[in-house]
């Protein structure tokens, strides 16, 4: 169990793991907090966008759409691995999904099926998205998987966690595909050998 960082000790552990950080906007406060609490936190859920293009995907990201406001995730990893962070506290990312896998992430072990979306997500993870149209086909450059691995490892590094508490959202509600082009036991492998 984590209280969220503050936004300054954010960017700066992006920064420390070497990471181009870009700022959008009052990022530091937009947020859904109005909606419910935000924390503790347990991990990283990684997503794409379905999108093509930064500026777009940014712009998706922070503003959201009619059926889903913004902020929609705290960061979107660029193609060419700069991460455009678009708000701070609770964001529309990750929704419902299932207990059971909550409670692997927090004892940090493998995930169950997610058969369930009864327990509230945007609530406890920090959300990445990726620009990717998630296709199967559309490429994930090699900056752009590196700063995936930077992303988890410097949150995981300053709350202390391995690399299970980073998941993606298709590990975590039912229905969900993504990312889609990588498999996440992959990704762990890589933000594992950055904690090291």
């Amino acid at each position: 169990m984590a209280a969220p960082m503050s936004a300054d000790r954010f960017i700066n552990a992006l920064r420390n793991e070497g990471l181009t950080v870009v700022e959008v906007g009052a990022w530091r406060t937009h947020n859904r907090n109005h909606k419910g609490p935000w924390g503790p936190v347990h991990g990283v859920m990684i997503h794409h966008t379905v999108t093509r293009g930064t500026a777009y995907s940014v712009e998706l990201c922070r503003n959201g759409h009619s059926a889903l406001p913004g902020p929609l995730c705290h960061g979107v990893i660029a193609k060419d691995g700069r991460v455009h962070l678009v708000g701070y506290g609770r964001a529309n990312h990750a929704g419902l999904g299932d207990p059971d896998v909550l409670a692997a992430v927090i004892a940090e072990r493998r995930l169950p099926p997610d058969n369930e979306a009864t327990t509230d997500g945007n609530r406890h993870f920090y959300g990445f998205e990726c620009v990717n149209l998630g296709d199967g086909e559309d490429p994930w450059p090699p900056a752009q998987m590196d700063a995936i691995a930077r992303v988890s490892a410097a949150l995981c590094r300053v709350h202390r966690w391995t690399a299970r508490s980073v998941i993606g959202h298709r590990e975590w509600q039912p229905g969900k595909v993504d990312p889609r082009g990588f498999t996440m036991d992959s990704l762990r492998d890589r933000i594992a050998e950055r904690l090291k």
